[in-house]
């Protein structure tokens, strides 16, 4: 169980980011850990549903491989996704009365995998009312600085919104736009990497700057992460063309900006409500 207090929530929102020891059990971390091999390799899928991405871009040295909407595909990681708890968390610290997942990510990042550069996860959902985003990063592995970790750029929340990043995945240069970000409005860099034990991870604000570096570790680097919105978003039809709007676009009614509960689930509301199936979907797989 998550438990924040106020001088958490206040790090959060003071710094973009805060870093947690233990968001799930080290025995929950080894049970995500055990579905990537299935998942990833062999395209195996709990629930006969494939997920929205399967990202498994080819090149020497490695790039990280991505999943993205697992939840849908395997109940282990759903469980953890969709708990309540975790969308408390996120809306407790984005001030918001309930959360909503937007979409969450496996990502399996080889020895000498090359990096993520760095960006805000907010850009590339301008395709929704509030863009405005709290992310959830799960370690499954011991992470290390050399290890091809998350790294935060502390403050960097505060920043203003910048364009989408020109290459995400296994840029040569990964900290090429916030660095040229902060030269053009005199801000500097400081960069904290997320240094902890599988199950522990970080939240972060989704208008902070990050990404992840080269994997010198001797070992994979794996994770799962979420994103939250608000619980009451809607369409913005006039921004779909933008970020990963082309994808999650589908999902959009004819004449309604209403966003469908079954591909984006609301998993906390103050008032006690959730999705209605979810719970005898994670308990059964059943849609």
């Amino acid at each position: 169980m998550i438990h924040l207090t106020d001088e958490q929530i206040a790090q959060f929102r003071k710094d973009g980011f805060l870093i947690v020891d233990k968001i799930i059990e080290p025995e929950a971390a080894a049970a995500i850990r055990e579905r990537f091999p299935p998942i990833f390799e062999e395209g195996i899928y709990e629930t006969g549903v494939k997920p929205d991405e399967v990202n498994l871009p080819a090149g020497e040295p490695p790039y990280t491989k991505q999943i993205c909407n697992a939840w849908k595909s395997d109940l282990t990681v759903a469980r953890h996704i969709l708990s309540e708890n975790l969308g408390k968390a996120c809306a407790q610290l984005g001030g918001w009365d309930g959360a909503r997942l937007m979409i969450d990510n496996l990502l399996w990042k080889p020895v000498n995998g090359r990096s993520i550069g760095f960006h805000q996860d907010s850009m590339y959902s301008l395709w929704i009312d509030k863009p405005a985003l709290v992310s959830c990063w799960v370690a499954v592995d011991q992470t290390t600085a050399d290890g091809g970790t998350l790294v935060y750029i502390k403050g960097s929340h505060t920043w203003g919104e910048a364009k989408p990043i020109m290459q995400f995945h296994g840029p040569e240069d990964d900290l090429k736009e916030v660095r040229e970000w902060a030269e053009q409005h005199g801000l500097e860099l400081e960069l904290v990497p997320v240094v902890v034990p599988p199950g522990g991870g970080a939240f972060h604000d989704g208008w902070l700057w990050h990404g992840s570096r080269v994997n010198k570790a001797e070992g994979p680097r794996r994770a799962l992460a979420a994103h939250f919105f608000q619980h009451d978003i809607q369409f913005n039809p006039e921004l779909m063309k933008i970020g990963n709007g082309p994808i999650y676009g589908k999902y959009k009614k004819f004449n309604s900006n209403e966003v469908d509960e079954s591909y984006f689930p609301i998993t906390y509301r103050e008032d006690g409500y959730r999705t209605p199936g979810l719970d005898e979907y994670l308990e059964k797989g059943i849609v």
